[in-house]
């Protein structure tokens, strides 16, 4: 299964109201500008709730489906919001937490640095970024609809954060490595190392506020600032382990030697 087609816990669908229009999928993407693509996306990682189902492949959308598309493209290209916080804040995911928590995360945010949290404030253009790192402009187009590269403006002057264009760097290494369209890859499959990120992240949150919450913010920052590098060198020695054991422990034939072919 492609990592993108992996659902998240559905979000409840909410009764139209009586008299509300009702849209059909095409309908709404012309009401949003979106592709069909980008919306089915949007539904699996758990940003819009489905439509009311009236068949396999029938389904009838509302007016909250415009409102809600139209907010998260809206924090996408004027705020150059990511998905996992645009996801973040329409969950709201910290609002059940007591006052003195989240007067903490504040706290934290203000004190961490420029280069770890993103300065927005520098932009580069889309097409020179696409075109710098031989990155397909179709390509380079569904990371955006998926959410990965955020961009604002129209046309030519469309620009992204600089620290996206870092994203595209690293696609156009995958292109180069052989991950091409005619073995089907496609954007789409990052989005598992999206999900593997924004889960650690939560039992990062979660660790810092059970367990180094009587930290003032100065002490606490700094602690996750340099604690950061280290919890990606533990998950790439994690994950390089993980790829050892497989092939150690997996039930595989015996090869050949290469000799015993002569």
């Amino acid at each position: 299964m492609n990592p993108s087609q992996r659902r998240r816990t559905p979000r409840p669908r909410k009764p139209a109201a009586a008299g509300a229009p009702r849209l059909r999928m095409k309908d709404l993407c012309a009401a949003t500008g979106l592709s069909r693509q980008a919306i089915h996306f949007y539904i699996q990682q758990g940003l819009l709730a489905e439509g009311d189902k009236t068949g396999r492949n029938m389904a009838w959308y509302g007016p909250a489906h415009v409102e809600r598309l139209q907010l998260i493209r809206r924090l996408q290209e004027e705020r150059f919001l990511p998905l996992a916080a645009i996801r973040a804040m329409l969950a709201d995911d910290t609002a059940a937490l007591p006052p003195s928590q989240q007067g903490l995360l504040a706290e934290i945010a203000a004190r961490l640095p420029t280069e770890l949290l993103g300065d927005h404030g520098r932009t580069v253009n889309l097409a020179e970024a696409l075109a710098r790192h031989g990155v397909e402009p179709a390509d380079g187009e569904r990371l955006i609809e998926l959410g990965f590269v955020a961009v604002r403006g129209e046309g030519a002057a469309r620009e992204l954060p600089a620290e996206h264009e870092r994203l595209l760097g690293l696609w156009a290494q995958w292109r180069t490595l052989g991950f091409t369209p005619d073995r089907g890859f496609a954007p789409d499959d990052l989005a598992i190392f999206l999900e593997v990120a924004e889960r650690l992240v939560a039992h990062e949150t979660r660790v810092l506020l059970d367990r180094f919450g009587d930290l003032p913010a100065s002490a606490a920052a700094p602690l996750l600032e340099r604690a950061l590098p280290l919890v990606h060198a533990t998950f790439i020695h994690f994950h390089q382990t993980a790829v050892a054991r497989f092939f150690a422990t997996a039930d595989l034939p015996t090869p050949r030697r290469p000799d015993a072919a002569r």
